[in-house]
């Protein structure tokens, strides 16, 4: 049986540390609280090691940051999260060089806080030499495998090493994870934000030989400018204000495995240039240091943004681009994937109802079609967290619609396309704008071609039929009318507005728009798209 995570709180409010041991017990962790830094040092020195520091920078006998500091560098500490109710960059700095792995700004919310607890707690720790500090280069940084994760199968019929899909866009990715993995290349992943750029590369890593060294991932986004060269190529003891010992940095934790660097489009110009030079030589030099120290590394990298838009716009070194480009990979969209929606909801309703000791079994029909025909900006990030609100907020024995959060609960109100039909209008005379307030509110009729009412079918919450409107009238065949050409317009044209119009009367709406013109969202999503850069 794997041993709970033991975390030590150091929080001065006794409401403050309720709180979070609150949020953190249905985890199954092993927590002690104390007030202070003088309590805190007494812990550890008389107590086993911890996991996880949790820790206010704000205490009343001490800096929260010098503690963090003197543990962290006694090797006490191996991973830590500062809380602080100064939401300033620089107490962000100062936090994390004095070796926290993550900043929250306190009031914290409990689903945040157990999300960067679970993070930070996944991340290799630093292996521990004979005096039990934090290994530098000799250590490499390097950590053994979960065992939950190395018992689990990698493959099966529906899942591929952390994904769970079979759809021919996710079957194409695998097969490409497959065949890049056993090379040293660089690996350049693109995709929406939340369709598991970095479950795909830790996939390339597990599948590689190099899938008993170290993964170490990077979040260019995540990290301060000034602190990013640091995280990657480490720096030596005085090289900058705060700098009181030495740190290898992740290309030397990585070295004999794979350096993830998610988010790279937000790498500073002036470091893509570093960055390119260590790719080119295999060397890496400490920031404060003159020496270069070899490395064998493999780079992964991930961006949610158009990476060719990003180089003609300046933002994305060209050489550095290329370098990096040698096998791409392009996740598709979680709207793309089909019944891939379904399989992965269906099992972290399995999961979260464990974790919850909830007894639901499945989703009704209706809420399956809903979670099918949602567009899902979000991706599978959007769909994991639809799915824990739901465990967590209900009971029963299936998902209905109305358990759903919005939007995925709000029904579209539209006004049927009947009502804006001109010959309804001369059909119905004065009643026309009584009919379409009635409408408001209540399902759309059923229709026939282009949309309009089925002849002689009852008119729902009215009563009555729908009238059958007079053929329009024709001019004959001898008859000429004027400019008929210039009348003619492109059909492209007569497409985009269509479709503009069944958005406008969908209130926005594109999957439902999509479902009503009998095409599918991503035709819609590609038009706007191809729109907006012509």
């Amino acid at each position: 049986m794997t041993q709970a995570a033991r975390i030590l709180i150091v929080e001065p409010a006794p409401s403050l540390s309720h709180a979070y041991v609150g949020a953190l017990k249905r985890d199954g962790y092993d927590m002690s609280v104390v007030e202070g830094a003088a309590a805190a040092r007494r812990a550890l020195a008389v107590g086993a090691g911890i996991d996880l520091l949790l820790i206010n920078l704000q205490l009343t006998d001490g800096s929260g940051v010098e503690l963090l500091r003197d543990l962290t560098q006694a090797g006490l500490v191996p991973r830590a999260i500062a809380l602080t109710a100064q939401g300033s960059v620089q107490v962000a700095v100062e936090a994390m060089r004095a070796g926290a792995a993550d900043v929250l700004l306190l009031p914290v919310g409990s689903d945040r806080l157990r999300g960067a607890v679970t993070a930070v707690l996944a991340q290799a720790p630093a292996v521990r030499d004979a005096t039990g500090a934090a290994g530098g280069k000799g250590a490499k940084g390097r950590a053994a495998k979960p065992p939950a994760a190395a018992a689990e199968p990698a493959v099966t019929e529906y899942s591929f090493y952390g994904f769970i899909g079979a759809s021919p866009p996710m079957k194409a990715a695998y097969r490409l994870i497959e065949a890049a993995a056993p090379s040293k290349a660089t690996v350049f992943i693109t995709g929406e934000s939340g369709t598991g750029k970095e479950v795909c590369a830790e996939a390339i890593h597990r599948r590689s030989p190099r899938g008993d060294g170290p993964f170490i991932a990077i979040n260019c986004a995540a990290i301060p400018k000034d602190l990013m060269e640091s995280e990657i190529f480490g720096h030596v003891k005085g090289a900058f204000t705060g700098a009181s010992t030495d740190h290898a940095g992740a290309a030397l934790q990585a070295d004999g495995g794979t350096l993830f660097l998610d988010e790279i489009g937000e790498m500073d110009l002036s470091l893509q240039a570093k960055l390119l030079r260590f790719l080119q030589t295999g060397m890496v030099k400490k920031v404060g240091s003159e020496k270069l120290e070899p490395v064998d590394v493999r780079i992964v990298c991930a961006t949610n943004r158009d990476p060719y838009a990003e180089v003609q716009a300046g933002r994305f070194r060209e050489d550095l681009f290329y370098r990096l480009q040698v096998i791409s990979i392009e996740l598709p969209p979680l709207r793309e994937r089909g019944d891939d929606i379904l399989l992965i909801a269906r099992f972290f309703l399995e999961k979260y109802g464990k974790e919850e000791r909830k007894a639901f079994k499945g989703f009704s029909t209706e809420a399956e079609s809903i979670l099918q025909t949602y567009a899902w900006p979000g991706n599978v990030r959007q769909l994991l967290n639809v799915v824990r609100n739901v465990v967590v907020l209900n009971d029963g024995d299936e998902i209905r619609p109305f358990m759903l959060p919005p939007p995925l609960n709000k029904p579209t109100m539209i006004v049927p396309p009947i009502l804006q039909d001109p010959r309804w209008a001369a059909v119905a005379g004065p009643l026309a704008s009584q009919l379409g307030q009635s409408f408001a509110g209540l399902a759309m009729p059923p229709t026939g071609p282009l949309g309009l009412g089925i002849p002689g079918v009852p008119i729902p919450g009215i009563g009555g039929t729908v009238p059958v409107p007079p053929p329009p009238s024709r001019p004959a065949p001898a008859e000429v009318w004027p400019d008929d050409e210039r009348r003619i317009r492109p059909l492209w044209q007569v497409e985009e507005e269509a479709i503009d119009e069944a958005i406008r009367l969908c209130q926005g709406n594109i999957t439902r728009a999509a479902a009503l013109l009998e095409i599918n969202p991503c035709t819609i999503y590609r038009r706007r798209q191809k729109k907006r850069a012509g």
